[in-house]
């Protein structure tokens, strides 16, 4: 559960006549998410084969392509904040989500290197903000209702990563398998380009309808990190091995000989798992203390990302779509409970920030370093054994994580981020 999600019992309804529901808003602004996350980010694995062959790539150079996303979305993250108070938050998620999907386009009209890079920058940066700024709104949504609803939205929400997830693995593999041409990765930045424009053109009302939450003139920024310390390294090591796996993992399965059928299928499993994934584990994390919710996750994931290795039969890549996408959203949820639980309200946003800081640098240094080791004799076995490594590491890391139970008092609502992805 989000900061979010506890904060809302605190703060002030936001009504008007205008107002979208709770559950139309949370759906609406879960596009956000599905642009900024399952299209910007994760959809480049699918076409990261393509482009590799096609503008004669190392591993390492369709490695650094999302570390640069990465590092656009550190910038973001730091970003949203400032540009939130000085503009207002629906603003700014609309123009962000407009920026995003421009930059999707853009990116299939371009071969050099360069300027791929600056475009996967400016997507990061971008949708860092949208998702920031959506879940916002959402928390302003959920100001007026019982936290079990609240929580719920907030799970639709983030879950609008695993829908885009899906809609690319039934778009992109044929997409590509069709065109002829050695360039049909341009068609396939147009391809969700145009995913992403529809779902500009749906949310952009729902956000503009929606009530603008408060904003707080400045948060207490001297938070007591050493209570975090374990979480924290766990969360950057979390960022850097599930990006690795997610940016090289199809064409791992592509060069093992899987078929468009085949990748589409393990696509749409894994986001369809992320989906299920982000409320399955709501019960389980809220019951275990410490670090042992983030621990469990993680060995889950873990242990997704190790199948395609022990076997490359198609049951084990399923089973580890299943074990990776329902698992690694639930990281996100697990970190922000522990947050929540060990400290003050007061040192939640600040906390959560250093978090999402630590998150994002991890997930900077995870594509490249995989790319760079996966140029080698033993290809791209190196760089998803890295994943797995670095997963196992900060899954035993997330165990000396200690409980801290901190008493709740009152606070209000605030568009400064949860924990992000």
């Amino acid at each position: 559960m989000s900061a979010y999600s506890s904060m809302r019992r605190h703060s002030t309804p936001l009504r008007s006549s205008r107002v979208p529901t709770s559950l139309t808003a949370a759906l609406g602004l879960a596009l956000g998410p599905a642009v900024a996350i399952g299209l910007s980010r994760f959809a480049y694995a699918l076409l990261l084969p393509s482009m590799r062959a096609s503008l004669h790539w190392s591993f390492g150079t369709a490695g650094a392509m999302n570390t640069a996303n990465a590092l656009g979305y550190l910038f973001g993250a730091l970003l949203a904040a400032v540009v939130a108070r000085r503009y207002g938050i629906r603003r700014v998620f609309v123009t962000s989500l407009g920026v995003t999907v421009v930059a999707l386009l853009a990116t299939g009209s371009t071969g050099n290197t360069a300027v791929l890079v600056a475009l996967r920058v400016i997507a990061g940066a971008c949708g860092a903000v949208t998702f920031i700024a959506g879940a916002g709104l959402v928390a302003a949504a959920a100001s007026a209702i019982s936290s079990h609803r609240a929580a719920m939205m907030f799970g639709i929400y983030v879950a609008g990563g695993g829908m885009a997830i899906v809609a690319s693995g039934f778009a992109i593999p044929y997409l590509l398998a069709a065109t002829s041409l050695g360039d049909g990765w341009r068609w396939g930045w147009v391809m969700l380009a145009g995913l992403g424009a529809m779902a500009f053109a749906v949310a952009t009302p729902i956000a503009l309808a929606s009530a603008e939450p408060p904003v707080s003139p400045g948060a207490d920024k001297r938070w007591p990190a050493r209570t975090l310390g374990p979480l924290i390294v766990s969360y950057g090591l979390f960022g850097a091995g599930y990006i690795a796996y997610m940016t090289f993992i199809v064409a791992f399965l592509k060069g093992h000989g899987m078929g468009p059928g085949g990748i589409t299928v393990f696509w749409v499993v894994l986001g369809s798992a992320s989906i299920a994934g982000a409320f399955a584990w709501a019960r389980p994390i809220a019951r275990l203390q410490g670090g042992r919710g983030c621990a469990m996750t993680l060995a889950v994931l873990d242990a997704g990302a190790l199948l395609p290795l022990v076997s490359r039969s198609p049951v084990a890549a399923i089973g580890s779509a299943l074990l990776f996408g329902g698992s690694f959203m639930a990281v996100v949820t697990a970190v922000t409970a522990v947050a929540q639980r060990s400290l003050q309200p007061h040192h939640w946003t600040p906390a959560i920030a250093g978090l999402t800081a630590a998150f994002a640098l991890g997930q900077c240094l995870g594509p490249v370093l995989a790319g760079v080791l996966s140029d080698g004799p033993a290809g791209l076995n190196v760089g998803l054994s890295l994943s797995v490594g670095v997963l196992l590491i900060g899954a035993l890391v997330a165990l000396a994580q200690r409980h801290h139970e901190t008493p709740t008092c009152s606070v209000t609502a605030t568009a400064d981020p949860p924990a992000a992805l």
